[in-house]
């Protein structure tokens, strides 16, 4: 009798957590699978003490339940990698993990499948995952320095991209999620500045507006009060009154003067910022995370 076979994806057997392949997979009473380290790690975090809930579904247990490892799902798991274990070793040289014999230089990477693909593979991915948001990045790209794995994750905690074996590590406990979570957070971070700043600048704007044109209106009835007052002397006195005028118009003009450099001033800051911004919306359109984090 020929053996049944059963065609799976990568992301069937990917932690919600880590987003590695499950290592000692434990079921939690929802239904869904974790591995044993990564569910222990995310309760033991402060904000899950008394409450104990399902990173994925967010149903809440209580009391914590109990864990043991699901030995049918990790049996499935290690088949699976021992399956893929050929191809793996192409994506970590660069290469096509597709390609049987002689692999082709990969020109992309799955960030779902974890997988690279020639030209030609990267066209079936397309082709059979068309309808799935498979991530795709350009091969060999942003990898781990200590482990040489893609850097798919992000921790908040020291604000830097990490891989799945940084988050068991040196980053064991750190709040972190996908970079994708991460670079939205900074974005927002960013465009929250950008509009803080923004607002500054038309405040000080708004205020210099209006003190150059209280020096206006001062100057004016500084001019008439002195025009009401000399207009009253004798002959002997109007020299007098011409040179008080002068120096209060003097003074206006250097009053104007200061301020509407200072009004220029503030102009070329809010110019800096559109181009700031310009550059920011640009930046934003990249699929290249970590440049964009970096």
């Amino acid at each position: 009798m020929a053996a049944a076979t059963i065609s799976v994806e990568q992301d069937q057997f990917c932690c919600p957590v880590c987003l590695e392949v499950l290592r000692d997979p434990v079921t939690i009473p929802c239904g869904h699978s974790y591995c044993l380290q990564c569910i222990e790690d995310y309760w033991n975090r402060p904000k899950q003490k008394g409450q104990y809930t399902c990173p994925q579904c967010r149903q809440v247990f209580n009391p914590r339940p109990l864990l043991s490892r699901n030995t049918v799902l990790g049996e499935v798991v290690e088949k699976f990698q021992r399956s893929g274990a050929q191809a793996a070793a192409g994506a970590e040289e660069g290469r096509c993990s597709v390609c049987t014999g002689r692999r082709s230089r990969a020109v992309k990477s799955c960030l779902v499948c974890s997988e690279s693909y020639c030209s030609a593979h990267l066209r079936t991915h397309e082709e059979r995952f068309h309808a799935k948001a498979h991530k795709l990045i350009p091969a060999s790209e942003h990898l781990c320095p200590l482990h040489d794995k893609l850097l798919r994750l992000y921790c908040h905690s020291d604000q830097q991209s990490v891989c799945s074996q940084c988050v068991r590590e040196k980053h064991r406990g750190h709040d972190t999620g996908s970079a994708l979570d991460g670079r939205a957070a900074q974005q927002k971070k960013l465009q929250e500045a950008s509009l803080k700043s923004a607002q500054r600048l038309k405040d000080a704007e708004k205020e210099l507006r209006y003190v150059i044109r209280y020096i206006k209106h001062s100057t004016e009835a500084a001019v008439e009060e002195s025009e009401r007052i000399f207009s009253r002397l004798i002959r002997s006195i109007e020299k007098q009154s011409s040179e008080v005028k002068e120096v209060i118009k003097v003074q206006q003009r250097a009053a104007v003067s200061q301020a509407e450099e200072v009004l220029e001033k503030v102009q070329r800051e809010l110019v800096e910022l559109r181009r700031t911004e310009a550059e920011l919306e640009k930046l934003s359109h990249t699929d290249d995370h970590v440049h964009f984090l970096q």
